[in-house]
């Protein structure tokens, strides 16, 4: 029973984070640097839930480290995200392996 309201507030709250923004702004927002807040709010979270999974994967934060800056140069290098997420991959696993 306690896992069903568990459940329950979670729907009710994600419910609640997307309507009331709908409810409550119903005009567009004409205010540049409001509009441009929320064009790199989804960016900022994407990051916040990434960067410390990426330094606590492994068992040394070293290895994490050379991975993370590998993606970093093959990113900056206008690869794609395939390339990108296989080439830091593989090459933490090879570390990982030494």
């Amino acid at each position: 029973m306690r896992n069903y309201m568990y459940i329950l507030v979670m729907a009710v709250t994600t419910y609640l984070i997307r309507a009331v923004p709908i409810t409550l702004m119903r005009k567009e927002i004409k205010n540049r640097t409001f509009r441009s807040f929320l064009t790199y709010v989804p960016y900022v979270t994407l990051t916040v839930m990434t960067f410390p999974a990426i330094l606590s994967i492994t068992d040394s934060p070293w290895i994490s480290w050379v991975g993370f800056l590998v993606a970093m140069v093959l990113a900056y290098c206008r690869s794609s995200l395939f390339v990108v997420s296989l080439g830091s991959c593989i090459l933490v696993f090879v570390l990982q392996l030494l």
